[in-house]
Formats: C-alpha cells, structure tokens, sequence
C-alpha cells in the first residue's frame, strides 16, 4: 500500500507501531505539525457616506424587510391625515357643481401623493433621517422655511373642531366643550403611551377601519348603481375643465381641492419620522420616541443617521423587498383606502341630493355653510334611510375631526422636535421625548385657548394665508424631493426616470395652479 495514502481513520488500517526510546529513555520527537496558517485579516471597514456638508453617515447593516402583505403600517398615519373635509365635502360638493367628471383631478392629486410617499420613504428608509434633515444636507434654509410652515399653518384646532360640530348634532352637548375635552384627551393619551408610535398606530388603524366600513355600508344603503358608476367613471375624463370652473369664485376652490385629495402640506413630510420610528429600513437603528411618562426610558438619538453599503448584493436585495414593502403601503393601504372612502362619501353625497335639493343648494354655497351642508345631507338620510344612518353619517365627520386630530398633533410635534433637537444649538441637552412633549402640550393649549377665547379656525385672512401656505408646501416639498433624493443618496438607491418625473409633474401640479390662481384671478386657494 502506498504510504502516500495512509489514513489512521480507515476502518482496516493497523495501528502505527510506537517509536522506539532515544538514548536518553525519551521518546523520539514526532514530526511537528506545520504552522496555522495566519488568520485572515479583519474586512475592511467601508468609509461613511457623505452627504452636503452635516456629518457622514456611518454604514450599517439593513435590517431584512417584513412580507410585503400587511395590515397595519405607517400608512395609516397618512390615511388617518389625509381622510378628511376634502373627501367628506369638498369632491363630493364639486361633483354636485361640475358634474362627475371633475374627478379626474382627484385621480390625478391621489396618484401624484402615491408617488410622493414611495419618493418620501425612499430617503427615510435609507438613511434612518427625516426628510427635513434630508433638506438641511441640501441647504439649511430649506428646513428652516418647512419650520416656519408648521407652525402658521398647524396650529390650528380646525379639524377638532368640525368633528365636535358634527357631535353636537347627535348629542346637543356645546361643540366648543367637546373639541376641548377632545384637545386634553389627545394630549394625555399620547403623553401616557410608552411608544407614541405603536400606541397611535393600533388606535388610529382601529378609527380607520371603522371608517371605510361604515362609509361604504351607508353608501350601499343610500346609493344607487348610477351614483356609484358616475364616481367611478368620472375619474378618467382627463382635460374636463368646464367654463364655470375658470373662475375667481370657484379655480382656487378646485386647486385646495386638488391640494387636500389626500394628506395636503406636510402631512407627507412627516411621515418620514412615522416610517423612522416604525423600524422601517434604516430607521431600526434610531430610538422611538416615548410619552412623557416613559421619556426617562429613552436612548440616546443618534446625531445623523446611517446608511448600508450599496455595493453589496445582500444589503440590495434586502433594500429591494423594503422597496416591495412600502409599494404595496402607497398602492392599496393608501392609493385604495383614501379612494374608496372618497368614492363612499361622493355616493352619499350625490343620493342626498338627488332626494333633496336643498342639499344641493347648500353644497353650491361657500364654505362658511359647510357645516349647514353636511346636517342637511344627515337630515336627508335619516328621512330616506333612517334616522340611524343619517346619525351614522355625523358619527363618521365626529371620527374624521378626531382621526385628523390625533394624526396632525402627533405629526406637528415629531416634525418641529426633530427640527429643533438636530439644529437648534442647545437643544440636545434634552431628550427627544421633552421636546416632542413641549410642543405637543404648546399647541394643545394654544387650541384651547382658540376655542373658547376666539375664532376657532381663525379669521378668513388668516385661513386664507393658511391654504396658500399649504398648496405651497406641497409644491416645495416636492422640488425639495428631487433634490435630496437625486444628491444625498448613492447611485444604486437613487430614483428613476419615471419616479423623478411623476415628483416633477407635481411640482408643475402645486405651483403651478398656485401661480395661476394669483396670476388669473389676483386670490389664492379658496
């Protein structure tokens, strides 16, 4: 046998015979074995990504996505934002003046916002950061105006308001009472969560289902095929613009419209910080934000975000399903929720009116009726329907003022403590979670004090300014958008051509109609 091929382990080989002793009564020394080979040398550590001129990103692992088919999410921040008077009054009030097909610029302002929000995760999930800081990396200002934006447009206590309007009708109890009891009610949930988000997202997803639901029984109640048909029909006449449009008294009212099909001003802005604080993508490594009561439990947030290394085949096939996972968020959760419940609302709307044409009287009319508008249509259902579902129908504006609410105080507070703790100088020395709670508690008072001392949405100029602002922001953040998202990030995650079109389209959208509006008829959005 050759010795070459030896091996001790093979069942039929013998035992090697023993060496013999050396001399010295010793054993002679066995051959030695060879030397381990050294250990390989640790990978190089891959350098932080740069971008603008704020600290570098250091590269981190991304977290492997979820299945792409879910329930909850942080959509459902946006949807609880985004449902609201637009689609409860103002498309289906237009519909009744211009007709159905009217809504193909609903189609178009929802497809445009789907396209936002995917462009909007698209940094957020990448980088862990908000899209504010996003812009602070393209040029501070920028983040400074969506600063000043906030705080004039969102102080507002307007959507509470509408919601205990519509509660007053179903239990007589004083409107100004109930939005006040909503305001503490919304500051002490939110203060006792020991994570804001998860708290306000089982709750808000818990309204939101109740929402669609109920929307969609009513309106198999009370609408025929035809109204239903014409909603949905109505979408796809692109190019209708009637001559009674073109006006001064009813273009801004269509560009608000246009603005509010969906989440309207920042709302989309700051869902970035939703997403962050979802875990989503990078955002697994920045600390949630936590109530008031449980803000001494924080960790330390991080002073930049991170970012994965898009040379590596693994790290982009888990950035390829986050990318799955939010598509299906923008196309059903959002795109399909926010669109059946405003094809809901435009079916009760138009089976009101055709029952009672003092409904569509009033829907013609300016906004200052609007709340004289939504009772008559509940009147009218209750006499055709049933008094139940004409409650039902002021029980779903009382949800929306308290979806919108909780979304939008929420949404306000995380976006001007993100703001404040990364760039006003000082402002780290506290935690995230008392800045947050300094704000939240700031504009709730501020609310209060509105409702029961004041105007409770403010005066008209004010309103006014307060619609321009929000249509403006919308075109802003969307030019900001491509800026970020084109310069801030590395190659291989950067969006494409159709992407980068769709958030141009609706910069030309926004500021486009903005402009004209001023230009044409001397007002903005009315």
């Amino acid at each position: 046998m050759d010795p070459a091929n030896f091996r001790s382990d093979r069942p039929d080989a013998a035992t090697p015979p023993v060496p013999p002793p050396d001399q010295a009564g010793l054993t002679s020394s066995v051959e030695e074995p060879p030397p381990a080979p050294p250990a390989p040398a640790p990978p190089e550590e891959k350098p932080p990504w740069r971008a603008g001129r704020l600290e570098p990103m250091p590269i981190k692992k991304l977290p492997k996505a979820p299945p792409s088919v879910h329930i909850l999410g942080p959509t459902v921040f946006l949807l609880a934002l985004g449902v609201g008077i637009g689609e409860s009054y103002q498309w289906p009030r237009l519909v009744l003046v211009f007709g159905p097909e009217i809504r193909w610029l609903f189609l178009v302002g929802v497809t445009l916002q789907a396209f936002v929000l995917l462009e909007m995760a698209r940094y957020a999930m990448a980088t862990g950061e908000s899209i504010f800081f996003g812009a602070a990396r393209v040029f501070k200002p920028l983040m400074w105006l969506f600063f000043v934006t906030a705080m004039a447009v969102y102080i507002w206590p307007g959507h509470v308001s509408a919601g205990a309007g519509a509660f007053e009708e179903i239990t007589g109890i004083p409107w100004n009472i109930t939005a006040t009891i909503g305001l503490l009610l919304v500051g002490v949930v939110i203060s006792m969560a020991k994570v804001i988000y998860s708290v306000l997202e089982k709750l808000l997803g818990l309204l939101i289902g109740v929402l669609v639901l109920g929307t969609s029984v009513v309106a198999a109640v009370v609408g025929s095929w035809g109204d239903l048909s014409s909603a949905i029909t109505g979408m796809f006449h692109f190019g209708y613009f009637p001559d009674s449009m073109m006006t001064a008294a009813w273009f801004p009212t269509v560009v608000g419209a246009c603005a509010f099909a969906g989440p309207s001003g920042m709302q989309q802005m700051w869902y970035t910080l939703h997403l962050r604080d979802s875990g989503a993508g990078m955002g697994a490594h920045i600390p949630r934000v936590r109530g008031l009561t449980h803000a001494t439990e924080e960790e330390t947030v991080p002073s930049r975000g991170f970012m994965f290394d898009t040379d590596d085949p693994e790290e982009m096939r888990k950035w390829k399903g986050w990318r799955t996972w939010i598509t299906f968020d923008a196309l059903l959760l959002f795109w399909g929720v926010t669109m059946l419940v405003t094809i809901a609302f435009t079916v009760i709307a138009s089976a009101a009116a055709r029952d009672n044409a003092q409904v569509s009287q009033l829907l013609l009319q300016a906004d200052d009726d609007q709340s004289a508008a939504l009772q008559a249509i509940s009147n009218t259902l209750s006499s055709s329907a049933g008094a139940v579902v004409g409650t039902l129908f002021l029980g779903f504006i009382a949800l929306i003022g308290l979806n919108a609410t909780l979304g939008l105080f929420d949404a306000f507070s995380r976006g001007q403590s993100d703001m404040t703790y990364f760039f006003i100088p000082g402002a780290r020395r506290f935690r995230m979670s008392h800045i947050y709670a300094a704000f939240l508690w700031a504009v709730i008072i501020f609310g209060i004090i509105i409702l029961n001392f004041g105007p409770a949405d403010g005066p008209s100029a004010v309103l006014d300014t307060l619609a321009f602002l929000s249509t403006f922001a919308m075109g802003a953040y969307c030019v900001v958008l491509l800026l970020v998202n084109n310069r801030m990030l590395p190659k291989p995650i950067r969006p494409g051509l159709l992407s980068n079109t769709a958030i141009a389209l609706g910069a030309v959208f926004y500021l486009g109609m903005l402009i004209f509006s001023i230009a044409r008829f001397g007002v903005v959005v009315g």
